[in-house]
């Protein structure tokens, strides 16, 4: 091998190490994955699809067990939020409540306990890396894909419970990640299918935004996850995944953090459908990002391999320095020593089931003559989340035999006939995310002209009043621990 091809050989292989694409499958990795193991690549992301519903985590673990055989410095990685966003419970909901349960809760404590159960059970998974916990403040009631995974609207409030949920998984030895640099909860749009943008000036972004990540910082947070929307303030023409000044000016140099920096998925279409992933990936590491999250649309060779190709002809051509992309991979490695010198400490658990318990809130009068009739109103699930069930209906037929549950879509919402159907049963109505879908209102509002006692079970945050009514249960999010406790309210089995 000549100087020049051995010297290519290694910027290959330093590009590879920045990379953490998804796959297909749940038990032997691909051979195309295998392949780029052993010659650097420097994760993986596991997505719902890796996950056997029959086997569950261990079937996970089986195969993490199989990556590690396929490349030993491989690092695994997992979008395990807890609530609304879950991958090892896709198949049904989430046995953890999420940020909105555990910010209403307001008991960091509980979300200290909560997030070292979460990341005990990684670890026993095999998962060296989190993509939680979310750091954004739910500032815009319309946001289509924050709302629920955030902490809550309260800046403070999100600080203390992002720096409590840092603390707990990481006591476990699995590395955090606050996400998404410098806050998404300000947008109305979803980075998934465009290129948000917060306009608001620098300083509401200081007051506002910047604080959990502050926190996050100050607690040892491993990975910062960057956020692919525009802030004028700081770069009017750049996504921060893709901005120097965000990235380099305000997180390294300002917030003065020096762990690992990794994009959000570049499959979302504010990167893959702009610059594209090579160009992206190059601009990425200009900017200062560390590790590339490929995302879960990419689950094949050639993506990467122009990706790699990219990254190494910037630096042959002298555009990407080649010590910016050995710096990078550097932050990987030194992710990878501090897992390996982690020792995880005790875990009770029960924690999750208590907090969610705790977190479920009610009004008014929820008393149950008999079996009730549930009108589940069902919606399209945002992108982030995934088709993952939820809901109180079948819980509370579980609990309640005789309970009829009649689920409602916005192409066939008329419940007139349905409850002249069932005229003497007690309606309860569940409903998810009606800021943004005015049907469900519409719903609710014809439901209670029929049925003025009716209950209202609100699987979301940011509700509105004339929904909720005078009897109503509150699960801030949709986790399937928190539809549990609210289906044990509503059949007597939870005192409020």
């Amino acid at each position: 091998m000549t100087d020049l091809s051995a010297g290519r050989a290694e910027l290959r292989r330093l590009a590879l190490a920045t990379m953490f694409p998804g796959f297909v499958g749940q038990g032997t990795p691909p051979a195309w994955l295998t392949r780029l193991a052993a010659e650097g690549l420097g994760g993986v992301v596991l997505f719902g699809r890796n996950v056997d519903p029959a086997r569950g985590d261990a079937g996970v673990a089986e195969l993490t067990a199989a990556l590690r055989d396929a490349g030993p410095d491989l690092l695994v990685g997992i979008d395990e939020e807890g609530g609304d966003v879950t991958r090892l419970d896709v198949a049904g909901g989430s046995t953890l409540p999420g940020n909105a349960a555990l910010g209403a809760l307001d008991d960091p404590e509980a979300t200290e306990r909560v997030a070292t159960e979460m990341g005990a059970r990684l670890r026993a998974c095999g998962v060296h890396l989190n993509f939680a916990p979310v750091a954004d403040v739910d500032s815009n009631p319309r946001n289509p894909v924050i709302g629920v995974r955030s902490f809550g609207f309260d800046t403070d409030l999100v600080s203390r419970h992002v720096a409590a949920f840092v603390a707990g998984q990481q006591a476990q030895g699995v590395a955090a990640t606050a996400k998404h640099f410098p806050g998404h909860g300000g947008t109305s749009e979803d980075s998934h299918l465009t290129v948000p943008s917060i306009d608001d000036p620098l300083e509401v972004l200081h007051q506002r935004d910047l604080p959990p990540f502050r926190a996050a910082v100050k607690a040892d947070v491993k990975i910062v996850m960057t956020a692919h929307i525009r802030f004028p303030a700081l770069d009017g023409d750049r996504p921060a995944t893709l901005s120097r000044p965000v990235i380099t000016g305000l997180l390294r140099e300002e917030l003065g953090y020096d762990g690992l920096v990794m994009t959000d998925g570049m499959d979302m279409h504010a990167i893959s459908r702009t610059v594209g992933h090579p160009e992206g990936a190059v601009l990425a590491l200009l900017a200062g990002v560390d590790a590339l999250c490929v995302g879960g649309d990419t689950v094949g060779p050639e993506t990467l391999e122009a990706m790699a190709d990219a990254m190494v002809s910037a630096v042959e051509s002298g555009r990407l320095p080649e010590q910016r992309l050995a710096e990078a991979a550097g932050r990987v490695a030194a992710l990878r020593r501090w897992l390996a010198a982690a020792r995880p400490g005790p875990v009770s658990g029960g924690a999750a089931a208590d907090a969610a318990r705790r977190a479920v809130s009610a009004t008014g009068d929820l008393r149950l003559d008999g079996p009730p009739l549930v009108l589940q109103l069902e919606d399209e699930p945002s992108i982030a989340a995934g088709p993952i069930p939820w809901g109180v209906a079948d819980l509370l037929a579980e609990r309640v035999p005789g309970t009829v549950v009649v689920r409602l879509t916005e192409r066939a919402p008329d419940v007139t006939g349905v409850l002249a159907e069932y005229p003497d049963r007690r309606v309860i109505v569940g409903v998810r995310g009606v800021r943004r879908r005015p049907w469900q209102v519409g719903v609710v509002t014809a439901a209670r002209a029929l049925r003025p006692d009716l209950i209202v079970v609100d699987h979301d945050v940011n509700p509105v009043a004339d929904v909720l009514g005078e009897h109503y249960v509150r699960t801030h999010g949709a986790a399937r621990v928190t539809a549990q406790a609210a289906a044990d309210l509503l059949a007597g089995q939870l005192a409020r």
